[in-house]
């Protein structure tokens, strides 16, 4: 199973989508797990179109958004068990520390989150932590990011950048 990793698409108005060289990639996704920031709820739904879809809001969500998906979320795929948080919300110094305390109890194999737009992929105590950055707001990254999680019999998450 190949699935798409993204977050903080900061798309603001549903006349706006992705860049046209990542439509090739939607395309290939078997699913989908954004980490929040989309903006418009126009963004969400067009995802939908593409494949199934596990998300969560972030902090800058329209109110509508935050209604209908949760801060956080866990759950399991094949054999996987992937937590999935913005990480704006908890207790912490960083993002990566906050998205791991917010999963503290639930010990995931994967925590996937966003909030900085920095790709970031690190082994914490068993717990991968992974932000996959943003394929629309790359702030002050070099290039657009996102991720692909290959589930088989194990799993594996590589970043990609254009």
């Amino acid at each position: 199973m190949k699935i798409l990793l993204i977050s903080d698409t900061h798309l603001k108005t549903s006349g706006k989508s992705f860049p046209e060289v990542f439509h090739s990639e939607l395309v290939k996704a078997d699913f989908i797990i954004h980490a929040g920031d989309f903006i418009h709820e126009s963004i969400y739904e067009e995802l939908l179109e593409y494949a199934p879809l596990k998300a969560v809001y972030g902090n800058v969500d329209s109110e509508s958004l935050c209604k209908r998906l949760p801060d956080k979320d866990i759950f399991t795929i094949g054999e996987v068990k992937i937590g999935l948080t913005h990480g704006h919300l908890g207790i912490g110094k960083s993002t990566p520390e906050r998205a791991l305390r917010t999963f503290e109890r639930e010990k995931p194999d994967i925590i996937i989150f966003g909030h900085s737009h920095i790709p970031h992929q690190e082994m914490v105590d068993g717990v991968l932590l992974y932000n996959p950055g943003s394929v629309t707001a790359k702030r002050f990254q070099k290039q657009y990011s996102y991720g692909w999680l290959t589930i088989n019999e194990t799993y594996k998450i590589e970043t990609h950048y254009f």
